[in-house]
């Protein structure tokens, strides 16, 4: 009986204090707009797509995002770049999965799994989020991770976890979804090329993320 007693006087201080942390204000550190990202990555030169409707960003429910197409003299197909921030996920506005939202564009997923990047200032490699999509008879190549305070996520759900694990640590709940893609094109034998181009982009926009994406 002691012992029940004592379990559940644990479990209701440690309700309590989580309670109490979540009422807390949370901590928001300073970074640079998305839109301050460089145009000029590597051997890329991006080029703003249109603003989303309003009816889209109240979808998205991102504080800040960008939206931007890059392209190269060396290279037949160019990449797109999404990278939406959320300062706050406790008011509702959390991160949606691509493989929620591009099926409602059309595109389907037909093959998808894991990759390992290996990316510059970093002792081991990301590990992201790799599908290819298809519409018609057109396919691409996505690849994507959510990331929040230094830390590269693959799984939504682990992403989750660290929101409600980080909002009680640190009075944090900010993360940040990248997509990248890139078209496989009729020239181009298979995928391997729109792979390596979207592999090859990540590798050279990784460092530039850490002064928009608080560590």
């Amino acid at each position: 009986m002691t012992a029940r007693l004592i379990v559940l006087l644990v479990a209701f201080l440690g309700t309590a204090a989580y309670a109490h942390r979540a009422m807390q204000p949370e901590i928001v550190l300073p970074r640079q707009p998305l839109q301050a990202l460089p145009s000029a990555i590597g051997r890329w030169t991006g080029q703003d797509t249109p603003k989303f409707s309003d009816e889209v960003l109240a979808i998205l429910g991102a504080d800040d995002l960008l939206n931007r197409d890059y392209f190269s003299p060396r290279e037949p197909g160019s990449v797109a770049l999404y990278v939406g921030y959320y300062q706050s996920q406790r008011e509702g506005d959390t991160i949606h999965s691509p493989m929620n939202c591009l099926p409602g564009a059309g595109w389907l997923p037909v093959d998808g799994s894991r990759a390992a990047i290996a990316v510059p200032g970093r002792e081991a490699p990301i590990v992201v989020n790799r599908f290819v999509i298809q519409k018609g008879a057109d396919r691409q190549v996505v690849l994507y991770w959510y990331q929040s305070h230094g830390r590269v996520v693959a799984s939504e759900y682990w992403s989750k976890a660290y929101m409600v694990y980080d909002a009680v640590r640190s009075r944090r709940s900010d993360a940040a979804l990248i997509r990248v893609i890139s078209p496989v094109l009729p020239a181009e034998e298979g995928i391997s090329a729109a792979e390596r181009r979207v592999t090859e982009f990540v590798k050279a926009l990784f460092p530039l993320l850490e002064a928009h994406l608080p560590s």
